[in-house]
């Protein structure tokens, strides 16, 4: 008879081979080649007198970035925003981060990403989104708060971007296109394949008219996980489908970070969300939040 030992060892070896084995994964998907991705790109008027900053250089002439190399950027402005000073940036973008304790991943996170965007000559903010209350951690909630904010102060781009995050291709341009833009479709603890073709989570682009359309995130989702592909069927019914660039653009790497709890109710959240998704999410979002600038972020403190 089989021993309890081998047993456990042919069952983790069945599990590995299930989650790795190549064709789990969506390995062709539709997306923008390099070449067009420029002329995809949504541009802001004009905001200053300077000559207009060149992203079509910045897209072409994509290449890997080092993780462990120094990070050096301009200090920004109080509540983290920074916009180049020797050409007129087009591109004005939110970047909005919901986050709880992860103090080490913040911090590599702020370093890393203030140079990633300055080297793409962007008009950005950055806001952290901390939820302060003891409930389970809600996600969407957060990045509710954080869109609200972000379109108050009239940017017309968001990117709504998981802490744990890091972009590694250069070209990867932090903007908004004609549709909502799923940017981390290749990461590196799914061996840059993308898990399933309806993923719209992680690291995404949307613009605020498009947020606001579709009523931005249901703020139900308290625990992990159910979320993104909710956001994805909101995005469907308002007939909007999910766009991205070609993988050699879209490579990200994940921190380490200890598993949430899953959600026991996250199914039974996705199946209201036809039903509910206009009376639930950036209209009925309570207004108990409150927002300071430190040195390198705009902070929401919410709950």
């Amino acid at each position: 008879m089989m021993s309890t030992r081998n047993v456990w060892i042919i069952c983790g070896i069945i599990v590995t081979i299930a989650i790795y084995w190549p064709t789990r994964h969506a390995r062709r998907y539709d997306y923008i080649d390099l070449k067009d991705v420029y002329k995809e790109l949504q541009f802001t008027n004009k905001l200053s007198h300077l000559r207009n900053c060149n992203y079509k250089d910045v897209i072409l002439n994509n290449s890997d970035v080092e993780i462990s190399e120094p990070k050096n950027y301009f200090t920004p402005e109080h509540g983290g925003v920074h916009k180049p000073n020797h050409c007129n940036p087009l591109i004005k973008v939110a970047v909005i981060v919901p986050y709880r304790n992860r103090s080490l991943q913040l911090e590599t996170f702020l370093n890393y990403m203030h140079n990633f965007l300055q080297k793409q000559y962007l008009f950005y903010r950055i806001f952290i989104v901390n939820q302060v209350d003891s409930l389970p951690f809600n996600r969407a909630k957060m990045l509710n708060y954080g869109a609200k904010v972000a379109i108050d102060m009239d940017f017309p781009c968001l990117i709504l971007h998981d802490v744990d995050l890091l972009p590694l291709n250069s070209g990867n341009i932090y903007g908004c296109v004609s549709k909502p833009r799923h940017m981390s479709s290749s990461v590196d603890t799914f061996r840059f394949n993308l898990p399933y073709l309806t993923l719209f989570g992680g690291v995404v682009a949307i613009s605020s008219q498009h947020f606001r359309k579709i009523n931005g995130l249901s703020n139900h989702f308290y625990g992990w996980g159910g979320e993104d592909d909710d956001f994805y069927k909101r995005l469907t019914i308002n007939d909007l489908s999910p766009c991205r660039f070609t993988p050699v653009l879209s490579r990200y790497t994940m921190l380490f970070h200890k598993k949430e709890k899953a959600s026991p109710n996250r199914y039974d959240n996705m199946e209201k969300s036809a039903v509910l998704h206009k009376s639930d999410g950036l209209s009925t979002l309570p207004s108990n939040y409150s927002i300071k600038m430190e040195k390198l972020y705009t902070l929401i403190l919410a709950s």
